[in-house]
């Protein structure tokens, strides 16, 4: 590793510790507020719990539809068979605030200040803080729908999709055709689908050597594009990217027929994974915060909705300017909007912030790539601070090649153990 690349990490571990031990305001005596964070993913759940860190007289309410939270990161994992779903699931029986709340919430009203459960009942906030997280679009492709989804599945909430997945390819005979087709931005996890293709690559390069994998994309480029590609034509001849401007955009499915339609012709699979355009979770919507987009416009210092006061929203649902919609994002965001929401509630005005991210892919088990930004609000927007962010080297040996892949592991146990304890 060379002598800048180990000087970018130090400065981004640093500014990660920065983040993650954020200081106390100097909230008035006496200072109360009610606080409610729809979502428990990653990052409702930091959110939460940094609030009542920063100003414990806050009180926190944590909702949360389901009682078990099936992490997407390290999923493409659990699809090509090199971890079992368990080590993706996590609990709130952990939880440091004032108390979680396992029911889904059915309504939001911004101006009586209350969300509505499913039983009914409503908790008053001072501050509500969204983590919707995704939905799909299922009108977004034609021929794409729930029920397709059974056939082809998109494996972008992490669950029962992805079991699915992965039994497919278990059925799969050798010599079968693996079809992955990947949206154009935005969507979850820009390199996801790029990782996945590399960890399918490798359960057929170790299983079912006959078979090949084929990306269909919508975009003639794609995140750490050349670190992932210089991998592939060492690793994985039997794996081919198809870009947009060679015809990769998939403009329709047939589910009967298992093909995937292009511009330029037809892609029939054995197993199709279609990863299609996607949206603001649904607590966005009933919430009042999504524009036409389907996603949620913020302010940059604070993720307060530009649309709803005293809502705020984090993680994937946010447009979050240079920042990708990531696990890493969806934490450091909480983080700020937990400093920001403590402020508020005083009466103070919050601090500018600076964000980070870093996302690391797996391109084999022991071969670990990895992109890192550092953030802060400018013009309006979240851009990247320039001369921050960078790379892997595309030379680096393999021996750094496993390290990073260690770096991966750490940082999920890492996050995952911050998030739900």
């Amino acid at each position: 590793m060379s002598a800048k690349r180990t000087s970018r990490r130090e400065f981004l571990k640093s500014a990660a510790a920065g983040a993650a031990l954020l200081p106390l305001p100097a909230i008035a005596q006496g200072a109360r507020g009610r606080v409610v964070v729809l979502g428990g993913g990653f990052g409702g759940g930091t959110c939460a719990r940094f609030i009542k860190r920063i100003d414990p007289r806050i009180t926190v309410t944590l909702v949360e539809a389901n009682p078990t939270f099936v992490a997407c990161p390290f999923s493409n994992g659990v699809i090509a068979g090199l971890r079992d779903i368990r080590a993706q699931e996590f609990g709130y029986d952990k939880f440091a605030g004032d108390q979680v709340v396992l029911s889904p919430g059915t309504a939001v009203d911004p101006q009586g200040r209350t969300v509505t459960l499913g039983n009914g009942s409503q908790l008053p906030y001072d501050r509500l803080v969204l983590s919707p997280g995704i939905d799909i679009r299922w009108d977004g492709l034609p021929g794409y729908t729930e029920a397709a989804a059974e056939r082809m599945p998109h494996a972008w909430k992490a669950g029962e999709q992805t079991l699915l997945l992965r039994r497919q390819l278990e059925a799969m005979e050798d010599g079968g055709t693996v079809v992955i087709s990947a949206p154009a931005n935005p969507f979850r996890c820009p390199p996801g689908p790029y990782e996945r293709a590399s960890l399918i690559a490798y359960y057929l390069k170790t299983k079912k050597p006959k078979s090949k994998v084929i990306i269909l994309d919508a975009k003639d480029a794609f995140s750490k594009q050349r670190l992932f590609q210089n991998a592939w034509r060492t690793l994985y001849p039997n794996l081919e990217w198809v870009s947009l401007s060679n015809g990769g955009k998939v403009t329709s499915v047939d589910v009967g027929e298992m093909t995937l339609v292009t511009d330029f012709g037809r892609h029939k699979a054995e197993v199709a994974n279609v990863i299609p355009p996607q949206k603001a979770g649904r607590n966005a919507e009933i919430a009042g915060v999504a524009d036409r987009t389907g996603w949620c416009p913020i302010d940059p210092a604070t993720f307060e909705s530009k649309l709803q006061p005293n809502v705020h929203v984090i993680g994937d649902a946010s447009i979050a300017g240079a920042m990708p919609k990531s696990a890493f994002s969806a934490n450091a965001q909480a983080k700020v909007c937990a400093a920001a929401v403590a402020k508020l509630i005083a009466g103070e005005r919050p601090d500018e912030p600076r964000l980070i991210n870093t996302c690391y892919s797996l391109v084999a088990p022991d071969y670990g790539i990895s992109v890192e930004g550092v953030y802060r609000p400018a013009d309006g927007q979240i851009k990247e601070i320039e001369g921050t962010g960078g790379v892997s080297a595309l030379d680096a040996p393999n021996s750094t090649r496993a390290l990073e892949a260690t770096f991966a592991n750490a940082w999920f146990n890492t996050i995952t153990t911050e998030v739900f304890g």
